[in-house]
């Protein structure tokens, strides 16, 4: 029980309801300090077999139960907090910083966790503290679709562990196939929060209507978490290949012919995510290494890059390409700093992508999954033309909107500068980062023939870019996602089906109505007080009216 005080999660979520009540520097202090004490008991938590046990029900739970590919996304997560919190300190909203831990404190507890019951519990917390900084940032709307979509995630996952532990009496996370519907069930809601199809619209939908702080946080843990639990518990399944490509391209076709800058960064994300995908369907060693070690620094270049579209955002309150333009001129630092990120994601030489997203490639090589690894190729130049090019391009460049904002103040442009050194340094000495994957591996990434590819790749895709830019010049539209059917076409069809319901029911009831009305006066006229049959009869008349119809009657039967 001492050890589960200590754990790290525990400490940021904890901390974060500290830090809503905190003021001043005082508050500033534990939102940097805060992360820095889980890192470190990140890395003093016991092995697995030492962790702290807690009973529930017939059940062991095992809260505190690290490896190495759980202290790697922990790690980023402890430093991703970091980072988030130096960036929002000028935040003023009171909520969003406690939401934003209670939810990285929430994501370190799914990867410390070494039991199912865990990581439903953390995975809840995670969903509830994701929304609360969408909800802090005023985007009300788009937090509700959020949180349903997340829900509906959260019970298949909640299905599925049930079935699973019925079926087989254990809670312990481990390697599991697709072999029971329970599988399946708990392997939807694990990609529902990775934003794969059908459903990967929500992210697009709603990052982008965070605060210009809020979107940092939200980029870093939902979909890396559960990046996380794929790699830990469906690694190998040829499915998630196709998912991870159907993704990959998915990002690149909708960041493409968006406008809105942060929107180009959420697609980016559902691409980038795909490239993880894939890694943990190819299942290898390589594999699994090159998706985990790109999670890692996809959080970082993401994060930079997000932090310097919230820095414009922040500083002039724009966010559609159409509306930028020219700001590197007065905005320098926070230019060089998306650059650096670009340059990053588009996985160039001495950067962090380039040592992270070619490790996956390589996977599909060593499998002889030719197609798979053009893909990835293809891919690669993707991402250079809508995240590499198009961002800094039509951000800082392109134009000039006769916007002259300076750069943000001191803690954004610490934050960016800190990410962008990490963006460098791991790309230049990738093997701290290669020590701490879940495998050993002896991979080099800096081969004369891997360069020379890369380069060639990023140099034929930014010349068709500049070719091209006629046609990729952003105007003032709108992108129609698959969230459309559900946010206005269903609810349109519903209408419509409402409207028909109750036009149908109210010809029924003036038809109803009319009948009722014949009926009633039919029997008024033959039975009410004036009516043919109420009226008196003489005793003659009725005598007469009886033989009458005796006399029908014998004729009937004698004929």
């Amino acid at each position: 029980m001492s050890s589960l005080l200590l754990h790290p999660g525990l400490l940021l979520i904890f901390g974060g309801l500290v830090i809503g009540v905190l003021r001043g520097h005082g508050r500033s202090m534990a939102i940097l300090l805060l992360p820095i004490a889980a890192l470190w008991l990140i890395w003093a938590a016991p092995d697995p077999s030492a962790g702290p046990v807690l009973q529930f029900l017939d059940y062991s739970l095992r809260p505190l139960a690290p490896d190495n590919l759980s202290r790697l996304f922990a790690t980023i997560f402890a430093v991703m907090a970091f980072g988030g919190g130096l960036f929002a300190l000028n935040q003023a909203s009171r909520l969003e910083m406690p939401a934003a831990f209670v939810y990285a404190g929430s994501a370190i507890g799914v990867a410390m966790a070494g039991d199912l019951v865990t990581v439903f519990v953390f995975w809840e917390l995670m969903a509830i503290g994701s929304t609360l900084v969408l909800w802090s940032g005023g985007a009300y709307r788009a937090s509700f679709r959020y949180l349903m979509v997340h829900l509906f995630g959260g019970v298949l996952l909640m299905a599925g562990i049930a079935g699973h532990v019925a079926t087989t009496g254990s809670v312990e996370f481990v390697r599991m196939g697709l072999d029971t519907p329970w599988h399946w069930l708990m392997l939807a809601g694990f990609l529902i929060n990775a934003g794969a199809p059908p459903l990967s619209a929500w992210l697009p939908d709603a990052y982008p209507e965070a605060s210009w702080s809020g979107t940092v946080f939200l980029s870093a843990f939902t979909t890396k978490t559960a990046v996380y639990v794929l790699l830990r518990g469906f690694p190998g399944n040829e499915i998630l290949i196709y998912i991870g490509v159907f993704m990959i391209f998915y990002g690149i076709i909708y960041a493409l012919l968006e406008n809105d800058m942060r929107r180009i960064l959420a697609y980016s994300i559902v691409n980038q995510v795909g490239f993880m995908v894939t890694g943990a369907g190819i299942g290898t060693e390589m594999a699994i290494n090159g998706a985990a070690a790109h999670a890692f620094t996809h959080i970082i270049y993401k994060a930079l890059l997000l932090m310097s579209a919230g820095s414009v955002l922040f500083m002039t309150g724009k966010r559609k390409c159409t509306d930028l333009g020219g700001l590197f001129q007065s905005m320098p630092i926070t230019c060089i700093c998306g650059i650096i990120g670009a340059l990053a994601i588009s996985s160039f030489p001495f950067t962090s992508g380039f040592v992270s997203k070619s490790m996956i490639s390589q996977a599909a090589a060593d499998q002889h999954l030719l197609w798979i690894w053009l893909a990835l190729a293809a891919a690669s130049a993707g991402v250079f033309l809508h995240a590499g090019i198009k961002f800094p391009w039509f951000v800082f460049f392109q134009k000039d909107s006769g916007l002259r904002p300076p750069d943000p103040p001191a803690n954004m442009r610490m934050a960016m500068i800190l990410f962008s050194f990490l963006c460098i340094a791991i790309g230049i000495w990738p093997e701290p980062l290669y020590g701490l994957l879940p495998y050993a591996t002896d991979y080099v990434p800096y081969t004369a023939s891997h360069v020379v590819t890369q380069l060639q790749l990023l140099l034929f895709s930014g010349l068709a870019f500049f070719v091209m830019l006629e046609y990729l010049k952003r105007t003032l539209t709108i992108s129609l996602d698959v969230d459309w059917t559900y946010r206005v076409l269903a609810p349109a069809v519903w209408r419509g089906l409402e409207h028909g319901y109750l036009s149908m029911m109210r010809v029924i009831s003036e038809a109803t109505a009319r009948w009722l009305n014949g009926t009633t006066g039919f029997v008024k006229r033959h039975h009410g007080p004036e009516g043919l049959l109420a009226r008196n009869w003489t005793t003659g008349g009725t005598a007469l009216w009886m033989m009458i119809l005796l006399l029908v009657y014998l004729l009937a039967h004698l004929v």
